[in-house]
C-alpha cells in the first residue's frame, strides 16, 4: 500500500464499524492514528477489530511502515486531535451532534487541517455551519467496509474551498482509494442514492408478493451484481448494445426502460413490510454460518479488488 506524503497522522473520531475499518486501513498504509470514541470499552473493541481485519489487509499488501503499534487511543476528543494532519470523523448520523462535534474539532485544530466526515447522508453545508474555518470541512464518505472497498465520495458544503476538496481527493487517492467528486450536495450522495433506488424496488417486489427475499438476493448476486462489480451501469449498457454501442441500445430499449421506470413501486416502511423482509432474511440465514459468510465475503472482496487492480482495460 502507498502512503500520502503530506499526511502522517490521522485522527479517527468515532470508532464503530466504519471508524474501526478506517483505522485499520490507515494503519495498513503506514500512517499513525489517534483514535477517540466516548463509549465504554471503545478502545478494546477498536484494537480487537483492527487485529481481526489485519489479515485481509496483509493479503492486499501492507505499507513498509504499517504497524498496529501506530495506533493511540484517547478518551478525550481534543487530546486525539493533537498533531493530526487529517481528521476522519465517523460519529452518529445526527445533524445537531455533528455540528457540535465539528465546532469542537474546528476550535482545536489549525486552519490547514482537513476535517472529513464519513456521513452517509448529511449535508456538509449544515455540518460546517458553526465552524470558524468552514472552508476545510468536506465529506469523505467511504463505502462499507472502508478497509476493502476503494470508493470515497468527496463533497464540499457551500463554504468549502476548492482547495480543501482537492487536498482531500489527493489524500484519498494517495492511499489507494478511488475518490469521486459529486458536483452538488444531495441527500445520500451518489452511491447510497443508487443503492436506495434498488432497495426501493426490492422492498416493493417483496411487499407485492412478486418475489421472496431469497429470490431478490439471488437475482442480484448471481445476475447484474456480477457485472456491476466490474463496470458501472452506463458501460454495461454500452456493451449490451453490441457493435452499435450505447446509441443503439438507447434507440432500441430506451422506450421499454422508460416504461419500466413508470411501473416501479413506491413502498412504505410499514411494520408489516419490515417484519416480512426481516423474516425473509432470517430464513435465508438459517442454514448459514453468519460469521463464516461475512469472512468469506471479505476474502472474495480482497481477491476481486486485487484482480481489478491488475486489469489494464477496465476504467
Amino acid at each position: 500500500m502507498s502512503q500520502n506524503k503530506a499526511v502522517k497522522r490521522v485522527a479517527v473520531v468515532g470508532t464503530g464499524v466504519i471508524g474501526a475499518s478506517w483505522t485499520a486501513y490507515f494503519l495498513a498504509c503506514g500512517l499513525k492514528v489517534n483514535a477517540t470514541d466516548p463509549s465504554d470499552g471503545a478502545e478494546q473493541r477498536l484494537r480487537e477489530s483492527v487485529a481481526r481485519l489485519w489479515p485481509s489487509l496483509e493479503t492486499i499488501g501492507l505499507h513498509s511502515e504499517a504497524s498496529q503499534d501506530n495506533l493511540a487511543f484517547y478518551p478525550v476528543l481534543e487530546d486525539a486531535l493533537q498533531g493530526a494532519d487529517f481528521v476522519q470523523e465517523n460519529g452518529p448520523e445526527n445533524e445537531a451532534l455533528k455540528v457540535e462535534l465539528f465546532q469542537r474539532m474546528d476550535r482545536a485544530l489549525p486552519e490547514e487541517v482537513i476535517l472529513a466526515s464519513s456521513s452517509s447522508g448529511l449535508l456538509m453545508s449544515k455540518v460546517q455551519s458553526a465552524c470558524r474555518f468552514p472552508g476545510r470541512v468536506v465529506l469523505g464518505h467511504p463505502f462499507n467496509p472502508p478497509h476493502l472497498i476503494p470508493l470515497v465520495e468527496v463533497v464540499g458544503g457551500e463554504l468549502t474551498s476548492a482547495q480543501a476538496v482537492e487536498q482531500a481527493m489527493s489524500f484519498y487517492a494517495g492511499i489507494g482509494k478511488r475518490p469521486i467528486h459529486p458536483r452538488k450536495e444531495v441527500k445520500g450522495h451518489i452511491a447510497n442514492r443508487l443503492q436506495a433506488a434498488l432497495w426501493r424496488e426490492a422492498f416493493h417486489l417483496v411487499d407485492q408478493g412478486v418475489a421472496s427475499v431469497q429470490d431478490i438476493d439471488i437475482a442480484i448476486a448471481h445476475g447484474p451484481g456480477l457485472r456491476w462489480a466490474l463496470l458501472g451501469p452506463f458501460l454495461n449498457l454500452h456493451l449490451s448494445g453490441g457493435a452499435g454501442g450505447i446509441e443503439h441500445l438507447l434507440d432500441h430499449l430506451g422506450g421499454p426502460i422508460e416504461s419500466w421506470w413508470d411501473d416501479l413501486g413506491s413502498p412504505s416502511m410499514t411494520p408489516e413490510l419490515k417484519a416480512k423482509v426481516a423474516q425473509g432474511v432470517r430464513a435465508l440465514l438459517r442454514d448459514l454460518d453468519e460469521g463464516g459468510f461475512e469472512a468469506e465475503r471479505d476474502r472474495l472482496l480482497v481477491d476481486l479488488v486485487a484482480a481489478k487492480s491488475r486489469a489494464t482495460s477496465l476504467p
